[in-house]
């Protein structure tokens, strides 16, 4: 699991600092979340391939993170696209996009397929044989959404050194793959955890920007390998979340702390401090594990 932070900062696009969007890579999907002004450029300077985006999840219809789907869609048309185009999103995003397509005439030469979202509930979106990928609502000025991408827990492995000191017979070894106990040499049953080792623990990543502080969120999120919570502001300016509907660092770090997260990324910074490092101090007077995002930083979590 890779994330590939391509703007993480709140309000309008400045020379040096980006709106909302990242790159989420995990069990071979490319997942890209949100879409603020200049994502495409950001996917080219840090050579994220576009033919490998196929699923685009938009948290809210606010404009630093949406302002570039549109701009990114015709991209695409452009380069000859010709797979199925997901986009996951708040209702309305259909009118929106299409709107633009229609009055510049430049419909998709490939099909676009718009999963638009209204539930106030945590719902299922995307699912296959290895992830899936539910909602968190969030509190904010419109309806928004945030994910949950989880894997989905591996098959055991095959213990080479265990089944050649039982003397198993490779004929068995797709039945033991498949979890059947196998059989030794005298014909005597070993049990199937015996020939197998663990699958690696699922890695989970959850994307929470933009929001108020909502304690709603703990139990969809309990933990949650990888948290990234929007923290705007400062608590010295705490007084501006309400009517702006976001969160403090100091607040983010409450949620990573009550949803036993393994770390806490913070982003979707205001812009009228001087340093971000201001926000991880004040994190992690509350939650130990705290990461900045900035433009182009990458975190890797292993494969």
């Amino acid at each position: 699991m890779k994330l590939t932070v391509l703007g993480c900062y709140a309000a309008t696009p400045r020379t040096f600092t980006n709106p909302t969007s990242q790159v989420l890579e995990i069990k071979n999907h490319l997942f890209l979340i949100d879409c603020g002004e200049g994502t495409q450029v950001q996917l080219r300077r840090y050579k994220i391939k576009f033919s490998r985006i196929n699923h685009i999840f938009i948290s809210h219809l606010h404009g630093d993170h949406f302002f570039g789907l549109p701009g990114l869609i015709s991209t695409f048309r452009l380069l000859g696209r010709g797979k199925e185009l997901h986009i996951y999103g708040p209702k309305g995003i259909k009118e929106a996009i299409t709107l633009f397509l229609k009055l510049g005439d430049s419909w998709t030469n490939y099909p676009l397929l718009f999963h638009e979202l209204e539930s106030k509930e945590s719902e299922l979106v995307f699912e296959d044989e290895k992830v899936t990928v539910r909602t968190i609502p969030l509190i904010h000025r419109v309806y928004t959404n945030g994910f949950l991408f989880q894997e989905k827990e591996s098959p055991r492995t095959l213990n080479i050194e265990a089944v050649r000191k039982y003397g198993i017979d490779k004929s068995q070894f797709n039945n033991i793959k498949k979890g059947i106990d196998g059989l030794d040499a005298s014909g005597n049953k070993v049990p199937n955890k015996r020939l197998t080792l663990d699958p690696p623990e699922p890695k989970s990543y959850a994307f929470c920007s933009d929001t108020v502080h909502n304690e709603a969120i703990v139990p969809i999120i309990k933990d949650v390998k990888v948290l990234y919570h929007e923290s705007t502001f400062l608590e010295s300016e705490i007084h501006l979340c309400e009517k702006t509907k976001h969160s403090t660092s100091r607040q983010a770090a409450q949620i990573a702390k009550k949803a036993n997260a393994k770390l806490l990324i913070l982003g979707h910074y205001s812009t009228r401090y001087k340093s971000i490092e201001l926000f991880k101090k004040e994190a992690e007077e509350v939650f130990p594990v705290v990461e900045l995002a900035d433009d182009g930083k990458v975190f890797d979590f292993g494969s």
